[in-house]
């Protein structure tokens, strides 16, 4: 019985059929090089390519009792506008900075960050801009970039999506811990001015304006000064290294980051149950894209606050007779600050125990 010819066996599959490069992979790592470099500290002992980040705990001998502080975050559907633009370079500072500014309000320091990109097909100059506004931010916030994870997930995600989280670690002196603790009656609730959006309510501003607004990214908004798309991908201010300084030259005994759930909710966090703060809209002025999210989705005004930071994107609890130098001190780091309330003893004053009053100047 003769062989018959028969079909050619099929070629073996491979990761590569499969939707995921190694070589990619590889030279995204190549690319990022350069940027993780620069974001270190001392402590920091070797590089990139290792299965672990190593940071040099000796340092921590220095204090008499040690608290290891952490923060885990994401920057939500921010990445959405990122990708829509093709721009990438500045989302990585976004997560560094709802990291950093998580963790600096009860007064550590961040000492050191990792970070993770999954995406459904790893472009390496995709990844090395992201890394590359991670580098940069950790610069700003004092931190070390110590490693992180790029995960290709084909069929997951698409080809050109991504989503992107980290987690940092910092530390602060047990007899220096801010919380609600130390806050008193009287201390001056000062406010830091946002530089926009920051990375929360993404959900209701790509609702309200690209969806039900019919706006686009590429519009030039005379209001804003610049296209939407540059307004939306507006940084999130990094007050890391203002902040440490405010908890060391100042009698400040609590700060708060207004994140997702805005400035009464996140205030609410730092007071203590038997006290209360209230604080005066008419101190300062909504910036502009938060009216035109407000005046073209016709969003409440509670519901904007509830969502949104509204112009403040950090607040300290500072003792009455530091709040002046706080706000000088502030400046000093390129940071716009004001009294906008004062902590009274609850129940006296009406409302919630953070409440709004006034409207806008």
């Amino acid at each position: 019985m003769s062989a018959g010819t028969g079909p050619a066996p099929a070629t073996g599959a491979t990761y590569e059929s499969a939707g995921v490069s190694i070589e990619a992979g590889d030279r995204a790592v190549e690319l990022m090089k350069v940027w993780v470099e620069q974001a270190r500290r001392p402590e920091m002992i070797g590089g990139i390519g290792g299965f672990a980040g190593l940071f040099d705990a000796s340092a921590l001998k220095a204090y008499d009792r040690p608290l290891l502080a952490s923060s885990a975050d994401g920057v939500g559907t921010k990445v959405a506008i990122a990708q829509a633009l093709d721009k990438h370079d500045t989302i990585g500072f976004d997560l560094v900075g709802m990291l950093v500014d998580d963790l600096v309000v009860c007064g550590a320091e961040p000492l050191f960050l990792t970070d993770y990109i999954a995406t459904g097909r790893v472009v390496p100059e995709r990844i090395a801009a992201i890394v590359k506004g991670i580098a940069e931010a950790c610069v700003a916030a004092g931190c070390a970039l110590i490693g992180g994870e790029t995960a290709e997930h084909p069929g997951l995600l698409g080809p050109d999506e991504y989503d992107v989280a980290g987690s940092t670690t910092g530390v602060v002196e047990a007899s220096q811990l801010l919380g609600p603790g130390r806050v008193r009656p009287g201390d001056a609730v000062v406010a830091m001015a946002s530089s926009g959006l920051h990375s929360n309510g993404y959900s209701l501003v790509r609702h309200v304006l690209l969806t039900q607004g019919g706006r686009s990214l590429e519009e030039h908004v005379d209001e804003l000064g610049r296209t939407l798309g540059e307004e939306l991908l507006e940084p999130t201010r990094i007050y890391a290294k203002a902040c440490l300084d405010l908890a060391r030259d100042t009698e400040t005994h609590a700060m708060s980051h207004i994140t997702g759930g805005g400035l009464a909710a996140n205030l609410e966090r730092v007071l203590p149950v038997e006290l209360s703060a209230t604080l005066d809209r008419t101190t300062w002025s909504l910036p502009p894209v938060f009216e035109l999210v407000s005046r073209t989705g016709g969003v409440a005004r509670e519901d904007l606050e509830r969502t949104l930071n509204c112009g403040v994107g950090m607040v300290s609890l500072t003792a009455p007779e530091d709040a002046d130098r706080a706000v000088s001190l502030l400046a000093g780091h390129g940071i716009e600050a004001w009294v906008a309330g004062t902590v009274a003893t609850a129940g006296e004053q009406d409302g919630g125990r953070v409440s709004l009053r006034g409207d806008h100047r």
